[in-house]
């Protein structure tokens, strides 16, 4: 039996119910009716993250960045291109650290740009400084 995994919609952040099987299908929101996976991070925010990170039964790979971070602009195509790689396993998103300053202080966030891999709602893995695409999958496939 394929037991159902529970989704956080990129656009209304509803909750979805599907099985495992569907991921690979382009699956919808059942309320917004917007893909599911877009190949592209979702923006979180202080009140989005937390739905993301405690109701995604996939792992969530954040990069915390700045946008007066020239390490962070460069980093940002890559990240943009792991999403495409990685999506249904994982969920990218990102949190900009200067408006999100308390979410950064909560992870300890301490150079930018920072990779946070979570499972389960917890940090497994953490990667701080620029690196590629190819360092982005192989790293977050490394530790999910």
């Amino acid at each position: 039996m394929d037991t159902p995994l529970h989704l956080v919609c990129p656009h209304c952040h509803a909750v979805n119910r599907m099985p495992a099987a569907r991921l690979a299908q382009h699956p919808g929101c059942g309320q917004c009716h917007q893909p599911i996976f877009t190949g592209r991070p979702v923006e979180l925010t202080a009140s989005t993250f937390a739905r993301h990170l405690g109701r995604n039964d996939i792992p969530l790979l954040v990069d915390f960045w700045a946008p007066w971070c020239g390490p962070c602009k460069m980093m940002a195509p890559a990240f943009e291109q792991a999403a495409n790689v990685l999506e249904p396993n994982l969920r990218l998103a990102k949190v900009n650290t200067e408006t999100e300053q308390m979410l950064a202080n909560q992870y300890g966030i301490r150079s930018i740009p920072t990779l946070a891999l979570f499972k389960g709602g917890r940090e497994v893995a953490r990667q701080a400084g620029a690196i590629g695409v190819k360092e982005i999958v192989q790293w977050a496939n490394t530790h999910h």
